[in-house]
């Protein structure tokens, strides 16, 4: 707790010499003015925490130099004292601002828990400003290094003070969960570059876009000649991030064998490249994320429960958009004025339905879906105001969005949005897989992959 600094306003000196020496001198610093101009001066020269006001003063009212005080010390709280009882001062006062009022005569006991009441709000209020500050802290550096997390909401801010904690706990495993889109790998990228680790390279492996035969040589590496094809010796991703991060995107879809040999490498921090007897010792800090119920994975044996606690150690949720909709207006804001600039575009005015209508929108593709939706709405927009007509959907009803020639029906099981999109992406490049699934922030593999599951 920091020292209060209290100044006592009242022309009555045995009245501040009562007060002062019943005051903690540890606690608090005291200083006396008799009249407010004797104050005002006070105040400018010092940082002021806590003001004890007499109502009857020489020069002005009580009432006059707390509206003062409060129009130019803002942050200063005021305790009022009183000899009169009247009822409309009080209103007045607390009106104003006054943060407690006590009348005369003082009675020592209740204006000492009066004044403690005072700090212990003074003490949150400093807590939660240097709180905010943290937060800034953390957005400004995670914005030079890894791209901007936008948001003021509750949820946002909790996911900041874990990716903060888990900076700070450099070897800790994390596991990342949340829908798609919702900025899985920014964290990530985050947490790696808040921490001790920041100088070292943080490399990231996607483990629905490899296939089962070559995921093992990704992660561990193989030597000459250890299989057709292997031509030269290569390093495998852990080999790679040594002394760095490893980003191990949707880990629920590593098959289970590449399980069992990265619980291994994890337990042992050695690995061996396929065609070697050789230990490699790796220091590699492990950060897993993934859109599926893991816990469910795992009681269906689709997912090892030993390596599910070895990735889980610290647990990271990302919110959806529909969980944090209090920020959609700063996101399609920064978006817009990204991709405006991005595409030398002068936008200089929003119809309030664009945005009204966005807000209202579910966003089952979260940030990466809004993202698309501004950068599309700027490129076919021809005038400098984005208008509702450019987002290419209305709200017909409660039940579905019209969204191009797609209609996202809310009860759609995600297989079937995700089919839908597919189709979509596929149908607006003419059936080119290298664009459609970059439209999907897919790789093409896992895009022949889909197409084949839903017999596209």
């Amino acid at each position: 707790m920091n020292k209060i600094n209290i100044l006592i306003i009242d022309d009555e000196e045995y009245i501040r010499k009562i007060i002062k020496r019943s005051i903690n001198k540890i606690i608090y610093k005291v200083y006396e003015a008799s009249r407010p101009s004797q104050a005002f001066k006070i105040l400018d020269k010092n940082s002021i925490d806590l003001v004890i006001l007499d109502y009857k003063l020489p020069e002005m009212d009580g009432i006059k130099t707390l509206e003062k005080i409060k129009k130019d010390f803002s942050k200063v709280e005021v305790i009022m004292i009183s000899a009169y009882e009247n009822q409309g001062t009080l209103i007045k006062a607390m009106e104003l601002g006054a943060f407690d009022f006590f009348h005369k005569p003082i009675k020592m006991l209740e204006l000492k828990i009066g004044i403690e009441r005072t700090t212990r709000y003074i003490n949150l209020q400093d807590k939660f400003k240097n709180i905010e500050n943290k937060y800034m802290l953390i957005s400004n550096e995670l914005r030079e290094n890894t791209g901007n997390i936008i948001g003021n909401s509750k949820a946002i801010k909790s996911v900041l003070e874990l990716t903060y904690k888990a900076a700070n706990s450099d070897d800790t495993s994390i596991l990342i969960t949340g829908e798609s889109g919702t900025g899985k790998e920014l964290i990530a990228k985050a947490i790696h570059y808040l921490s001790s680790r920041r100088e070292t390279l943080f490399y990231s492996l996607n483990c629905s876009a490899i296939t089962e035969s070559l995921i093992e040589s990704l992660l561990f590496g193989h030597v000459k000649g250890a299989f057709t094809g292997a031509s030269d010796d290569k390093k495998g991703c852990f080999e790679a991030a040594n002394g760095g991060t490893l980003f191990l995107d949707e880990i629920g879809d590593m098959p289970l064998d590449a399980q069992s040999k990265l619980l291994r490498v994890l337990e042992e921090k050695k690995i061996k490249k396929i065609g070697s007897n050789k230990d490699i010792s790796v220091d590699v800090r492990i950060i897993s994320a993934t859109n599926r119920n893991i816990s469910q994975m795992v009681e269906e044996k689709k997912f090892r429960l030993d390596l599910y606690y070895r990735l889980n150690t610290l647990e990271i949720n990302m919110p959806s958009l529909r969980e944090r909709k209090e920020d959609i207006p700063l996101l399609i804001n920064y978006y817009i004025d990204h991709y405006s600039k991005k595409l030398k575009k002068d936008i200089n005015n929003i119809d309030k339905n664009f945005i009204e209508t966005l807000y209202n929108y579910d966003f089952p593709g979260n940030i990466r879906e809004l993202k698309n939706i501004i950068e599309r709405s700027i490129i076919i927009s021809d005038e400098n105001e984005l208008k509702l007509e450019r987002l290419n959907f209305k709200k017909k009803d409660n039940n579905y969005i019209s969204y191009g020639k797609a209609e996202l029906f809310e009860t759609l099981k995600l297989d079937e949005i995700e089919k839908k999109a597919i189709k979509i992406a596929l149908e607006k490049t003419y059936n080119n897989k290298s664009h459609a699934s970059k439209i999907l922030n897919i790789s093409r593999q896992a895009l022949d992959r889909k197409i084949n599951k839903y017999k596209l």
